[in-house]
């Protein structure tokens, strides 16, 4: 690791084979995952019809530059733009660059509306990324050490607050957009209330500005709905996609509706290796695999499955602050910092992530079975419960 940028603490253990939830390390010992590398592997590991789109295009065609048309691209576009209802797709290599194309969509709308500083306004738990738009846009004050200054135009609000949006409303005339996250995963799995995104629709609707929903962890099905939006029936006029798009393979995208979809011309943005052959033809098979064997559904019933186990083992625990979720998408706050469960669930054979110091960040395959679901639950709980037994709980929980 000595060539390697320090950039990742990493765990002790290197992964060498993975099928469906479990992988396999260089040991031979065997890992249930939780994690599906952070909200990627919905379809799980080695997923067979994923092997076969990827040798199949690769001795085909894997790359000829978006100057050319690529059938594999439309198609993915039409699949995508189908079951969300969005007119045009944009596809990149990341998260990240989805979410630079949203920003820059929305710019490009003040812009034509003859606004200067074209503003976006964004939330204060949100993570949109770590390029140095995408941290300025993010909440999180870690991310952006030592990367200053920022890029201007966002403006940052608390999370799940209509009326602090409808405040910046009423103030400012630079505003051209919202920037929202669903379902937050970095920030906690925090779910608004209902009827938050329902209100920022109407505030955009209002002002004429643009509604912009970064789906990359919350998409693709994860929370039992192809997007989290549409929990909440509506629409917004900018999506960024991701992770669970690919399964593993880099790929982005960024689909918009009405005139949204008609600001990006020629020459006003591009990507070299983005909407590439192999890259559309895989994330083609992942919406074919999700849409026919039900697996979007398949999320929620899990999910809820996964809950109700959580809550029946933990619901009396001093210690538990909250447990939420919607589908695959599965928080566990503690009252007390707790990375440290990261490695003593690797020592128990068990992949998961902890976020916001104090949340337990649970982001399963979609593919679990209803044992392997039981067994999660059965073995973080316990985990959990001996993590706290230890742990130095506020007195208030301690007398509880």
């Amino acid at each position: 690791m000595a060539s390697l940028m320090a950039a990742y603490g990493r765990l002790p253990v290197t992964m060498t084979r993975g099928e469906g939830a479990r992988l396999w390390d260089d040991t031979g010992r065997e890992y249930l995952d939780a994690l599906s590398g952070i909200a990627v592997c919905a379809l799980g590991h080695a997923n067979p019809a994923i092997t076969h789109a990827i040798a199949e295009q690769a001795g085909e065609l894997m790359h000829v530059s978006n100057l050319y048309r690529i059938p594999q691209q439309e198609a993915l576009g039409d699949d995508l733009c189908r079951l969300s209802g969005m007119d045009k797709a944009f596809f990149c290599n990341s998260g990240a660059e989805a979410n630079e194309a949203c920003i820059k969509i929305a710019r490009l709308h003040g812009h034509s509306k003859g606004i200067k500083t074209p503003t976006i306004i964004v939330t204060d738990t949100a993570f949109h990324g770590r390029t140095m738009a995408t941290i300025a846009a993010t909440g999180n004050t870690k991310i952006k050490a030592g990367f200053g200054p920022m890029l201007e135009g966002f403006e940052i609000v608390p999370f799940n607050d209509a009326d602090a949006v409808r405040a910046v409303a009423s103030a400012r005339n630079d505003i051209v957009a919202v920037m929202i996250e669903p379902i937050q995963g970095e920030g906690g799995i925090n779910i608004p209330d209902d009827g938050y995104l329902q209100a920022l629709r109407q505030i955009c609707d209002e002002n004429d500005w643009l509604l912009l929903c970064d789906e990359i962890q919350s998409g693709m099905g994860r929370t039992g709905k192809w997007f989290a939006h549409q929990h909440e029936n509506i629409k917004p006029d900018v999506m960024s996609l991701a992770k669970a798009l690919g399964n593993g393979m880099p790929i982005g995208a960024c689909l918009a509706r009405g005139a949204a979809a008609d600001l990006i011309q020629p020459g006003s943005h591009g990507t070299t290796f983005g909407g590439n052959p192999i890259a559309c033809r895989v994330a083609g098979t992942v919406v074919h695999e999700l849409e026919h064997r039900h697996l979007v559904e398949r999320a929620g019933v899990l999910g809820t499955r996964m809950r109700e186990g959580f809550n029946n083992a933990l619901h009396n625990q001093p210690g538990i602050k909250d447990i939420r979720g919607r589908g695959m998408m599965i928080g566990i706050e503690l009252d007390v910092p707790c990375a440290e469960l990261v490695t003593k669930a690797l020592e128990n054979g068990i992949l998961l992530n902890v976020t916001a110091d104090q949340v337990v960040r649970l982001l399963p395959p979609y593919i679990l079975t209803d044992e392997q679901s039981d067994d999660l639950v059965r073995r973080i709980s316990d985990l959990i419960i001996e993590f706290l037994s230890h742990a130095n709980l506020p007195a208030s929980e301690v007398s509880a």
